[in-house]
């Protein structure tokens, strides 16, 4: 960053000029004696200039210099500045401030400690810069985010993969948390069901965005949560942020997230615990299928919804994750075929969806249903060949992967005939074999 380092020299020039000025003046600087003691030899005594203090008393005038604002507005530019000053002062100043008290006068300093004194020497300000910048563009950042839960209880911290988790909240956080009341729960850390936290942590390498999204991490944990164990699961209104051991914001929380959902409060177990983190890993690491993400804000949104509207977020949402090329009635046989567990619980089940389809409201199971249904699609390996699977079961077709291919590649043989018929029949032909 040449900019950046001539920005830099510029100021710690002017210091030293400054500085010197004030020594001629008349200014001192003050020395304290310090001692060495080795054992098995006599004690050695050291005169150390007491440089930083000598700074700090003059650092508001050092830091409004001319050469001083020209320093911020090149650190302005760097993004990982603002983030390095913010991560060490949190929210209690202002970017300018937290600029000066967190790069200017370190820098200034560090240069003054490898000069031993104001004796400039590029050298010494090089290495200083060298740190600096190190510092400022390492390699790995340490961050962390957590958010307070509602509506969940466990025995035991759970682990949801990616580096997030859900453990009980610390008597020392509590303690934090309620200083700023607005940004909890009502009665965190006092109820039961209120003694959570969802926490995530992560290195965070050179290629990746400076800061990772925090609130939407959050709220992925949160859409894994009530997949797994459907009830009134929901986060605090804000995601408290670190970064490298610092405080580094305060997010709102995600809408959909922070919003707390009819029901009752519900236990995590170990079993919808590991259901919970194979939701989560698909969900940060799975391809973006935009189906499949519209599906499931549909179903979040039909937490939220009564009448009408829920309907019609049940039905969308079935329709985005099952429906295909096919449409709504595609989309409640594979439903169906894919939540019930026996002929006639999913005769039932597609009556009930079959409704849903037609307009004629959700019924009692279509929550449920599309909940399960994603569940399904997300553990699966990929959401295509789960619908034809599900299109090969409706078929009553359990032939081999061999045996499909072949049927497939006749499907695609028979698009130049001349009747949907005659492709059917030899689809079928090739996947069940010649009669007996």
């Amino acid at each position: 960053m040449p900019h950046l380092r001539d920005a830099l020299r510029l100021f710690c020039l002017g210091c030293f000029y400054e500085l010197i000025s004030e020594l001629e003046a008349g200014a001192s600087v003050r020395i304290e004696l310090a001692e060495h003691v080795v054992s098995g030899t006599r004690a050695l005594y050291e005169y150390q200039p007491q440089l930083e203090e000598f700074i700090q008393e003059r650092a508001e005038a050092l830091t409004q210099r001319e050469d001083a604002l020209g320093a911020l507005a090149a650190l302005k530019e760097e993004p990982a500045s603002g983030i390095f000053a913010r991560a060490r002062c949190g929210r209690q100043y202002g970017e300018d401030e937290a600029l000066r008290r967190t790069v200017l006068l370190p820098l200034l300093i560090d240069t003054t400690t490898r000069c031993n004194g104001f004796d400039w020497d590029d050298a010494a300000f090089d290495q200083a810069y060298f740190e600096l910048e190190r510092t400022l563009t390492g390699k790995a950042r340490s961050y962390r985010a957590f958010a307070p839960l509602v509506g969940l209880t466990t025995r035991d911290p759970f682990e949801l993969g990616a580096g997030a988790r859900v453990r009980h909240v610390l008597p020392a956080e509590i303690n934090r948390l309620r200083q700023s009341p607005a940004d909890v729960p009502e009665a965190f850390g006092a109820e039961v069901d209120r003694s959570l936290v969802l926490e995530i942590e992560r290195e965070v390498g050179p290629r990746e965005p400076l800061v990772p999204d925090g609130p939407a991490l959050v709220a992925r944990g949160v859409t894994a949560l009530r997949l797994a164990v459907p009830g009134a699961i929901a986060s605090g209104p804000t995601v408290f942020e670190h970064l490298n051991g610092f405080d580094y914001a305060r997010r709102p929380a995600v809408d959909l997230a922070a919003q707390v959902p009819a029901g009752e409060p519900t236990r995590l177990d170990s079993f919808r615990g590991a259901v919970a983190a194979c939701v989560f890993d698909s969900l940060i690491c799975g391809s973006a299928d935009p189906d499949l993400l519209e599906a499931l804000e549909r179903w979040e949104l039909a937490l939220f919804r009564q009448g009408p509207l829920r309907a019609e977020e049940l039905r969308e949402g079935l329709v985005s994750l099952l429906g295909g090329h096919e449409g709504a009635w595609a989309a409640a046989m594979r439903a169906a075929t894919l939540v019930g567990e026996t002929p006639t619980e999913r005769t039932a089940l597609l009556r009930g969806l079959v409704g849903l389809v037609d307009g004629e409201g959700p019924g009692p199971w279509a929550e449920d249903v599309l909940r399960k249904a994603l569940l399904e699609t997300l553990m699966a390996d990929s959401r295509d060949e789960l619908l034809a699977k599900l299109d090969r079961r409706l078929l009553g077709l359990h032939e081999s992967a061999e045996a499909f291919a072949r049927a497939s590649s006749t499907l695609r043989g028979c698009e130049a005939s001349d009747t949907a018929q005659s492709a059917e029949t030899a689809v079928l032909s090739a996947a069940v074999g010649p009669r007996p």
